[in-house]
């Protein structure tokens, strides 16, 4: 019969999801599908969550506005997932629903795959534009992978300071204003942007300046529409190195499906291939 996978959440019927993971089902010569479950405001959350448990499907992604919402209704929670207060990959495994959150480590391995020298000297200084969800996973990924010096750059320092408490890390941390931060992007040598800011269609917006950006550092944009954003542009031209979101799209979902199947796919061409799809190609 093979594997049953699933996405819930709203709106998600342009998903890319269920082409990622039959792209993995394939490429590990697996038989399954992966299935759009779409839940609307006014429907029943909790009846939709009982027919899932009845349809004994082997594990589900979960995306907005859902994210929090599933989290009653687990069994269990790893760390990371109870770090973050969100699930966006829920496993079944021995009668019990697991939840887990792969944003955060899919961002680094995504990273990870494109500068892997980046990785060699855990003392460089990294910035993370934002304070949000997707921020928050990064941080604690990044931490997780004992970078020592990770600073936060947002409109509102309280957001900012949540992130560090919750993480409860020794780094050393500063909360930067959007401002400050503009004046010292030349003193990191990676910068990621995590906000929405520069997502079609304003799409010739940059959250801050690129003016001072150093020679040669990684500048990263987790917005991947448009897949080449103004902000990553604007560095390039500098002479920063870039990495575009849409290949944490990939390694995140890479790492869901390992959770699943206990098998870890090699992304390949699906970089080049997922770009396509993004641009219309």
């Amino acid at each position: 019969m093979g594997y049953r996978f699933k996405l819930i959440g709203y709106p998600i019927t342009h998903s890319l999801s269920p082409w990622i993971h039959e792209q993995f089902l394939e490429r590990s010569n697996l038989q399954g599908t992966y299935k759009i479950h779409e839940i609307k405001p006014e429907d029943s959350f909790e009846e939709n969550i009982k027919r899932l448990k009845n349809e004994q499907i082997d594990g589900f992604n979960v995306t907005v506005p859902y994210k929090q919402a599933i989290i009653p209704f687990l069994d269990i929670l790893d760390d990371t997932a109870r770090k973050m207060g969100a699930v966006n990959t829920v496993a079944y495994k021995n009668g019990k629903w697991i939840g887990y959150n792969t944003d955060g480590v899919g961002y680094v391995r995504s990273l990870e795959s494109k500068y892997p020298n980046l990785f060699n000297d855990k003392e460089n200084r990294v910035l993370v534009i934002g304070a949000g969800g997707a921020a928050r996973a990064i941080y604690y990924a990044l931490d997780r992978y004992e970078f020592s010096n990770i600073d936060i750059a947002n409109r509102t320092k309280a957001s900012a300071e949540g992130i560090i408490e919750s993480a409860n890390s020794p780094r050393r941390t500063k909360i930067l204003s959007l401002e400050e931060a503009e004046k010292n992007v030349a003193s990191y040598e990676l910068i990621i942007q995590t906000t929405s800011v520069g997502m079609k269609p304003n799409q010739e917006h940059a959250i801050i300046s690129s003016n001072d950006m150093n020679l040669n550092t990684i500048v990263s944009d987790i917005v991947y529409q448009p897949v080449l954003t103004k902000f990553l542009r604007d560095s390039a031209k500098k002479g920063a190195m870039i990495h575009q979101g849409h290949t944490m799209l990939l390694y995140q979902g890479q790492y869901a499906f390992e959770i699943w199947t206990n098998k870890k796919i090699n992304i390949g061409d699906m970089d080049t291939k997922l770009k396509d799809i993004l641009e219309g190609r």
